[in-house]
């Protein structure tokens, strides 16, 4: 991150540091601090006792240095709980007034900027977890999304947009990071160039993305980017926050009209400005021993002999003191460097394979099978627009389903949202859930809407449909009767669901 732009947002933090006290002397509303401080990528907690801060890390990379200001950060603060987001960012929870102020602070000198972390600004940019060492990819696509990561904090005090925009960079038809239907992706092509996509996301009324551009050269990324501000502060709808986002444009102005704008927008932007890129190279320059290393948890790099390792925690939610273990054993290890997934995940990059062996020890705890990789928001016991603990339900069919040892397969990765606005992600997933509230005749009760058949991938890109809804406490049951199905039929989720669809509906409408 430019070391600038850490200075330039520096100067805010005293307005945080006088408004964060405000809001603990209730001087102000929970609303109202919501408003600020979502800025700066700290909301309160539900009751308004502590708070969180989201760092911000372009493409979820976690080098050496900003490790140790992690691992020092949980260890100086106390910190009992660490999050990792479906926006590759770690966020930081239940702290204290005095600690937030003062860990904000600590990670801008550290150059670890958490502007725009939150509220109505150019978000965490997003990159393919493995960009760089994945086989088969057309090109390293993080030094863009770093470049445009940049590019964007540039104008959090420049301009005022609708609403969050969030801009990716996909490496691979995996599209792990939803560039083609997020505010703004670019697809790395097999001849060097990028396609574009716009107005696309998640959430309430999501929509698939507009194809707008198609083989650009990399180094003009950022005239596009430059064109979707634009269009969006012109065309943005300012006065209906629940519009306010991309997304509502093409359907606003008609998609005619949209693109038309987006054109004008861009045109201007290549006449006006000089945005052009020239980045050098940095490829890995280690190999390890020609080895044939294979585990559940490890994927081989296109660098000879080296492998990154995968690690997952049940929720998203790391022990904290991981990150300390984990930032002196990569001390001693060349290159290694940590990566936030899209799903939650972790991979460790740059491993040879005894180093692989020796990280795989330290993350044991991960997930072993899909199920157990399942992803879920942080909840409504500690996000305050939560309605339901998407924790708490995880946990509970964790639970459930590990007693009854299903052979990996037979129950996909599930996605717990617990309100509407997808931070799970959960309108791309198998099967997924969404926070809700169901009337019964004992009066109204929790529960969550039940989502099938999303994809993600390339090409192949889908929107789950919701089913109905169901009550919290007989979700694991559901997902019980569920995998004895498939098992009895010695059969995996994604076959089983499409031969079986009678039953598999049969069962499902038993519970809605």
């Amino acid at each position: 991150m430019a070391i600038h732009h850490a200075e330039e947002f520096r100067q805010d933090l005293t307005e945080f540091k006088e408004m964060t006290e405000k809001f603990y002397e209730k001087e102000i509303s929970v609303n109202e601090y919501k408003a600020f401080s979502g800025g700066f990528g700290s909301y309160a907690q539900r009751g308004g006792e502590e708070s969180m801060l989201r760092l911000r890390l372009t493409g979820g990379e976690v080098t050496k240095d900003t490790l140790d200001f992690i691992a020092k950060s949980i260890d100086t603060y106390h910190i009992n709980l660490v999050h990792l987001t479906t926006c590759q960012s770690i966020q930081f929870h239940n702290l204290s007034k005095a600690n937030v102020c003062s860990l904000i602070e600590d990670a801008y000198f550290h150059g670890i900027i958490t502007r725009g972390g939150g509220g109505d600004y150019p978000r965490n940019v997003m990159a393919s977890p493995l960009s760089g060492v994945q086989k088969d990819e057309p090109f390293d696509v993080l030094p863009y999304a770093k470049a445009a990561a940049d590019y964007l904090l540039g104008f959090i005090h420049k301009v005022t947009l609708p609403r969050k925009l969030k801009v990716c960079f996909s490496n691979s038809q995996d599209n792990q990071v939803h560039a083609t239907f997020r505010d703004l992706g670019f697809v790395a092509n097999p001849d060097q160039t990028f396609d574009v996509y716009s107005t696309g996301g998640l959430g309430r009324s999501p929509r698939m993305g507009l194809l707008m551009a198609s083989h650009i050269q990399p180094e003009k990324i950022l005239y596009y980017i430059k064109a979707m501000i634009d269009t969006f502060i012109s065309y943005g709808n300012y006065q209906n926050r629940g519009r306010a986002r991309t997304r509502f444009m093409p359907e606003d102005l008609g998609e005619e009209t949209y693109r038309k704008a987006y054109e004008e927008k861009l045109q201007a932007a290549f006449t006006r400005e000089a945005l052009d890129l020239s980045l050098a190279p940095s490829p890995v320059k280690k190999t390890g021993p020609a080895t044939n290393f294979l585990h559940p948890r490890v994927t081989p790099q296109k660098q000879p002999g080296l492998y990154a390792v995968c690690y997952k925690p049940a929720g998203g939610n790391p022990p904290p003191e991981l990150f300390c273990t984990l930032s002196h054993a990569l001390a001693s290890m060349e290159e290694v460097s940590l990566r936030i997934a899209p799903d939650q995940c972790m991979y460790l990059i740059n491993c040879t394979a005894k180093e692989a062996q020796t990280l795989l020890s330290l993350t044991a705890d991960s997930a072993k099978t899909s199920f157990e990789q399942s992803v879920a928001c942080i909840g409504a016991s500690i996000c305050q627009v939560g309605i339901r603990n998407s924790q708490a339900l995880l946990h509970a069919c964790l639970e459930a389903v590990k007693k009854e040892d299903f052979p990996d397969g037979v129950l996909p990765k599930i996605r717990i949202s617990g309100c509407p606005s997808s931070c799970s992600a959960h309108q791309i997933g198998a099967l997924s859930f969404s926070g809700r509230v169901r009337q019964t005749p004992d009066g109204p009760k929790a529960a969550f809407a039940v989502y099938e058949a999303g994809c993600d991938a390339q090409q192949k890109e889908a929107f789950a449909q919701e089913l109905g809804v169901m009550l919290e406490d007989e979700i694991p049951d559901f997902l019980l009767e569920l995998g004895r199905a498939i098992s009895k039929d010695h059969s995996s989720y994604d076959v089983w669901v499409k031969e079986h669809r009678a039953q598999f509906l049969e069962l499902v409408n038993k519970y809605i």
